[in-house]
């Protein structure tokens, strides 16, 4: 028999079970297959909001490959739009990906939340180089482009190339699309063969080459930071050499472009309070990363300058019109 009492038990029951559902938890798409930077930014950052409370729940992981991060872009805008709940792993790879038109949209898209660490870009030349020095260098490629065969792990218009033209940009050096450019497959290999005589400098992250530099093998002529890089702090920056350039493969992250002003700041707010965390710092710095924080406006900024740099060297070597 249906009696009011028995409504108000079920009622009271089912207001119990809706009680005891967990909160929300949050989600980190990594656009990449597990094991590569995207898939380290999301499981670290993931792991270390939970155990600092900051979100409720473990952070859910979702690998998402495809276009280098272009598929997981294009789900974003399409589907999740609005979700309030949502992280995307990016970097300065992705930023270039977009300036050259390779994801179904631009930055206006999505809203940037904040870069919380980088490698650090470095130009490196053999121990025995005739480069003492970065003006040097820079000085023999304003005389001739040509001069020097220069080296990356990245394809031409790829960020390793992309960041050594901002430098000669900076320089003054005219002929962006005559400098030589040689692809290896990983900085190690491309340090090799610099050694061996094969090319003239290589241009990659610090991490990738750090055991080269301790050895003594290779000199680097500047750091592409702000300030000093905590490991060799005696190594100059490009920006105290006189070039206003910084050459950061930073980790960081994005959220769709509705999601609410509210749901946006408070991103922002967990997101810096993890970067100060004496856990994240420690993640950082053991898996080769500086600590940087940019966050909220300042970031967005940021990400518009780095797109239209980078759109503009791409255009001045014909990888777009």
């Amino acid at each position: 028999m249906i009696t009011k009492t028995n409504v108000l038990r079920a009622a009271g029951l089912a207001a119990g079970l809706f009680l005891a559902l967990p909160a929300m938890a949050a989600e980190c798409i990594a656009p990449a297959d597990p094991g590569g930077g995207w898939d380290f930014t999301c499981r670290e950052v993931g792991r270390l909001l939970t155990a600092e409370g900051l979100v409720d729940g473990n952070v859910q992981v979702t690998n998402m490959p495809g276009g280098v991060g272009a598929v997981a872009f294009a789900n974003v805008a399409g589907k999740r739009a609005d979700d309030g709940d949502l992280l995307v792993a990016t970097s300065t790879v992705g930023i270039t990906q977009i300036a050259q038109g390779k994801y179904p949209g631009g930055i206006d898209q999505m809203r940037w939340l904040a870069m919380l660490g980088a490698d650090v870009g470095v130009i490196a030349v053999a121990k025995d180089s005739e480069y003492q020095t970065l003006d040097d260098l820079l000085n023999a490629l304003k005389e001739d482009p040509t001069s020097v065969v220069t080296s990356g792990s990245s394809g031409a218009g790829g960020w390793d190339h992309i960041r050594l033209l901002l430098l000669a940009q900076a320089a003054g050096v005219e002929g962006l699309d005559k400098i030589r450019w040689v692809q290896f497959d990983g900085g190690s290999p491309a340090v090799t063969q610099m050694m061996g005589g094969q090319v003239g400098l290589v241009a990659t992250d610090l991490g990738e080459i750090k055991g080269f530099v301790e050895s003594g093998d290779i000199r680097i002529l500047a750091v592409m930071s702000d300030e000093p890089v905590s490991a060799f702090p005696d190594i100059p920056t490009a920006k105290s050499l006189g070039y206003d350039v910084t050459g950061y493969n930073w980790r960081g992250f994005y959220t769709g472009g509705e999601v609410s002003d509210e749901d946006y700041a408070a991103w922002v707010e967990k997101l810096q309070k993890l970067y100060e965390s004496e856990g994240w710092q420690e993640v950082a710095k053991s898996s080769g990363l500086e600590p940087i924080w940019r966050g909220g406006e300042e970031f967005a900024a940021y990400v518009a300058e780095q797109e239209q740099q980078m759109a503009e060297i791409s255009r001045q070597i014909g990888v777009i019109q």
